[in-house]
């Protein structure tokens, strides 16, 4: 018997995208997540389609990518599939969750919580990186989440390199829009991650990609990154901080593999992430074996 119930399957370029829903373990609530299946899904054979997971940003549910980032017909061009999980949990009634557009409801941060406030569902690292995956592959046979790369926009551009540097190996690889590259030294991740974490900052280190970069012992595949240097989260608000990750990854194993493009004019939406998806969708076809 399925764990997901589709709530609904919408015809889209080539493919088919799945809205999906199902009660979670990690977060003991209710989850959405979105998964679209490129137009080579049905003829293939099982355990052969690569797949790509989309972190997205702050108070975004899994329709904005699926809507507004045209990762469709770049999964159709090259044959992988995209997942694209909620970025908390929802009605989880913590108290104070709901008071602010960037903590709580919205805004898990890809962490799985440490405090007592929020620990029992505020588990969104244990739910991304554990827990869909293989119940989307049992679900979806001819999905392949041994060949599986990760990507994301802002706080799901610092959950994707996260995770990535966590996880040495599990992604084929890595790429950011927009990240929070290094959160420990950015507002919304000191907010976020005390409340979460707690005030320990050796705790908060653990998922800070820029602190992550020296402990890391693996596979290295170029990291691609682009941030819209008209972004004011960027040049006003200096929640991004792209430069640290960048410096930082010098001296290490990824050393020279750090692809950062600042573009000018773009900002912080989805005009931006949708102008440079082509260009992320080739990059993860690369590694995915696909090109």
């Amino acid at each position: 018997m399925s764990v997901f119930k589709t709530e609904s399957t919408i015809t889209t370029f080539g493919g088919k995208l799945l809205k999906l829903s199902h009660q979670s373990k990690q977060t003991q609530t209710k989850m959405d997540l979105n998964v679209y299946l490129p137009k080579t899904y049905e003829k293939s054979a099982k355990k052969t389609v690569p797949v790509l997971i989309y972190l997205s940003g702050l108070t975004c549910t899994p329709n904005n990518a699926s809507e507004k980032a045209y990762w469709q017909p770049h999964a159709d061009r090259y044959g992988f599939a995209i997942v694209f999980p909620d970025t908390s949990p929802r009605g989880a009634n913590v108290e104070g969750e709901d008071d602010s557009w960037d903590h709580g409801t919205g805004a898990g941060f890809y962490v799985d919580a440490t405090t007592d406030k929020y620990k029992n569902n505020y588990r969104m690292y244990s739910y991304v990186h554990e827990e869909i995956q293989p119940l989307l592959q049992d679900e979806f046979e001819n999905l392949n989440f041994e060949n599986v790369s990760i990507t994301g926009h802002s706080m799901g551009g610092y959950g994707a390199l996260s995770g990535f540097l966590q996880n040495p190996g599990k992604y084929k690889s890595v790429s950011a829009f927009s990240p929070i590259s290094n959160p420990i030294k950015a507002q919304w991740g000191e907010k976020n991650f005390g409340a979460y974490l707690g005030d320990d900052k050796s705790a908060w280190a653990k998922y800070d990609p820029t602190e992550l970069l020296a402990k890391y012992d693996g596979p290295t595949p170029e990291i691609l990154i682009h941030v819209g240097k008209g972004d004011p989260f960027y040049y006003r608000d200096y929640q991004l901080l792209p430069e640290n990750f960048y410096e930082a990854s010098k001296g290490t194993k990824f050393g020279g593999k750090v692809n950062l493009n600042l573009v000018d004019g773009f900002d912080h939406s989805y005009y931006f992430i949708s102008s440079f998806t082509a260009d992320h969708a080739k990059h993860h076809a690369k590694y995915l074996d696909l090109i």
